[in-house]
C-alpha cells in the first residue's frame, strides 16, 4: 500500500494561503448581502439571458428589446447580466419601459463593460453569487439564443425547479429554430436514457412573440399570484 502521508492534501496548508481563503468568505458574504438588499424589493421581475456577442443590428437584439419593453410596460422589472449583446438589449428595452432595468454585472479578466441602460447596477466577482440573484427573485426566465453562459443559466433553473429547490416559474425559450436541436436531444436521448423524465420537458415553453410571452407569464400566476406562498418562501430562503 502506498504511503499517503506524503500526499500534498495530508500536509498542513500554508498560513498565508489559508488566510487569503478565509478572508475571501467575507467578500462573498458582502456580494450576497448587497444583492439581497438591492434585489428584495425588485419584484415582480423577469430574468433575460442570451449571447453577449449579439450585435445591435441583429434581429435577436431587436426582438430582445421588444420583449423587454413589453415586460417592463406590463409591470415587470427586467434583470440581465448588465453587459453587451442580448444583455444590453434586455436592459435597453426595460430602460425605455415603465419598470426598472437591472444589470447584474460580472467582473471578468477581460473586463466586461457594463451597458448604459441600467437603473440599478450590481457588480459581482463570483458567478455563483450572481446566479443566485438571477434565480431568487425571478418570476420568470426568458432565454434568448446564446452560448455556454446562456446554457449554464438555463440548466441551473431547470435543475432547481426539477429538484424542487426553487419554486416553479415560467421558463420560456425564444426562437424555436435555435433551440429545436437541443430540445430534440432532450426528448430522444435524455428521456430515452432515463436521465430525465418526460414530464420534465413540460417545464419549458417556446414563445417568440413579445405579447404572448407576457401573457404566458400572467397566465402562470393567474391563480396563485406573484408573491411566493409560505412554503415557496421557505424554499427560496434555503436556495
Amino acid at each position: 500500500m502506498d504511503n499517503k502521508s506524503n500526499h500534498p492534501s495530508m500536509n498542513p496548508i500554508n498560513d498565508s494561503v489559508l488566510s487569503r481563503e478565509s478572508w475571501k468568505i467575507f467578500q462573498i458574504m458582502a456580494e450576497f448581502v448587497e444583492g439581497f438588499e438591492r434585489m428584495a424589493y425588485v419584484k415582480p421581475s423577469v430574468s433575460i439571458f442570451g449571447s453577449a456577442r449579439t450585435a445591435p443590428e441583429h434581429p435577436y437584439y431587436k426582438l430582445t428589446v421588444d420583449i423587454a419593453r413589453e415586460l417592463s410596460d406590463a409591470g415587470f422589472s427586467v434583470v440581465s447580466g448588465g453587459g453587451p449583446g442580448i444583455m444590453e438589449a434586455a436592459n435597453k428595452g426595460a430602460f425605455e419601459g415603465k419598470s426598472p432595468s437591472i444589470g447584474l454585472n460580472i467582473q471578468l479578466p477581460h473586463e466586461q463593460i457594463g451597458n448604459p441602460y441600467q437603473d440599478i447596477s450590481l457588480s459581482f466577482k463570483h458567478f455563483f453569487s450572481r446566479k443566485v440573484m438571477f434565480v431568487k427573485y425571478a418570476s420568470a426566465y426568458v432565454v434568448m439564443p446564446g452560448g455556454f453562459g446562456t446554457l449554464d443559466e438555463l440548466a441551473e433553473i431547470l435543475t432547481l425547479v426539477q429538484t424542487k429547490k426553487s419554486r416553479r416559474i415560467p421558463i420560456i425559450l425564444v426562437h424555436q429554430p435555435f433551440w429545436e436541436g437541443l430540445l430534440g436531444w432532450f426528448k430522444t436521448t435524455m428521456v430515452n436514457e432515463g436521465v430525465i423524465n418526460k414530464e420534465d420537458l413540460d417545464l419549458i415553453k417556446i414563445i417568440s412573440d413579445p405579447k404572448k410571452i407576457t401573457n404566458a407569464i400572467f397566465e402562470h400566476y393567474e391563480n396563485c399570484g406573484f408573491e411566493p406562498s409560505a412554503e415557496e418562501a421557505e424554499i427560496l430562503l434555503q436556495l
